[in-house]
């Protein structure tokens, strides 16, 4: 006799029944797991809180150009930590349900995203060039003590996992679990509006520290929703992922038009224009982001043949 057996034989049918209805709400007693809208939040809960100890802990202990290269471990340990703990605790499904598959075609469409981010963000750069609102002071700036190829390549990883880790949170655990649960109670498409929008509103709101007014998220809000509408049509992470590590890379590193991210800048810029244009969260930035999001909406109707929702979003298993 099992454990669980030996323990529901020792209490009175009256308090296990009290127990499961006082568990319901929380409780999947059928899926025996956590109902969807806390294995949506814990997720980020749990890795927010590793994330800040692992952080803290690194910057009171290290200096640049070490305290870089040791973030960029513990950042991948937050990264992997967060997607075991989904996958086999929470969850309990593969990370292929996921859309994490790091596959040939995986690879590709990652580098596609990435490509798409990168021409956005020269686009930002050339308009803003050619208005006058930015002028290039010098090259290959900012990198500290470290030779600027070394510190591009640990910037580089920074990026790309802190953007990984966005990505997975944010859309793979937050958005899939929000549309899956709702899915059983309302129809498909009323499930994914609302997974669309809480995933994209904490996705902003978790971005506050970055505001300096509350126009400002409008530009987190609508970088959210790209996101989340392309892992919608595409059931996958690695457009996401792609095009947004590449677009903070490219922004900081290549465009030096990360203002509130210090990083080494191949052009180093004196910024000059009206903030409401060229700011971080400018308006300039919000057109060609968007234009960014309809690229990667075109590439997933070629790629596919047609746009819809991706099963993955929905499957409840």
């Amino acid at each position: 006799m099992s454990l669980k057996a030996a323990v529901e034989r020792m209490i009175p049918p009256t308090i296990q029944q009290a127990l499961q209805q006082l568990a319901w709400p929380v409780w999947h007693s059928e899926q025996q797991r956590l109902r969807a809208p806390f294995r949506a939040i814990l997720p980020l809960v749990i890795s927010f809180i590793g994330l800040a100890v692992i952080l803290s802990t690194i910057r009171a202990q290290f200096e640049h150009p070490m305290r870089e290269v040791v973030e960029l471990l513990g950042l991948t340990t937050v990264l992997g930590g967060s997607m075991l703990i989904s996958s086999k605790l929470l969850d309990r499904h593969p990370l292929a349900e996921y859309g994490l598959v790091v596959d040939r075609t995986w690879l590709q469409s990652f580098v596609v995203g990435g490509l798409i981010a990168t021409a956005v963000n020269a686009g930002t750069f050339l308009v803003a060039l050619a208005a006058g609102w930015i002028t290039v002071v010098d090259i290959a700036g900012g990198a500290g003590e470290l030779p600027f190829v070394a510190a591009v390549v640990v910037t580089f990883g920074l990026t790309t996992v802190a953007a990984a880790w966005e990505e997975f949170i944010f859309r793979g655990t937050m958005l899939k679990n929000v549309a899956a649960g709702a899915g059983g109670y309302v129809p498909q498409w009323a499930a994914v509006t609302l997974a669309l929008a809480v995933s994209t509103g904490v996705f902003a709101f978790m971005h506050s520290s970055k505001v300096s007014s509350p126009s400002a998220y409008g530009y987190y809000l609508l970088a959210g929703l790209i996101f989340g509408c392309v892992y919608v049509l595409s059931g996958d992470l690695s457009l996401p992922m792609g095009f947004h590590a590449f677009y903070n890379f490219s922004m900081s590193v290549l465009f030096g038009l990360g203002v509130s991210q210090r990083s080494p800048e191949l052009f180093v810029l004196n910024v000059g224009g009206p903030a409401v244009w060229v700011g971080e969260e400018g308006i300039l930035r919000g057109v060609f982001a968007a234009i960014g999001g309809l690229l990667l909406v075109g590439y997933i109707w070629w790629h596919n043949g047609s746009l819809g929702v991706d099963d993955r979003i929905v499957r409840r298993l």
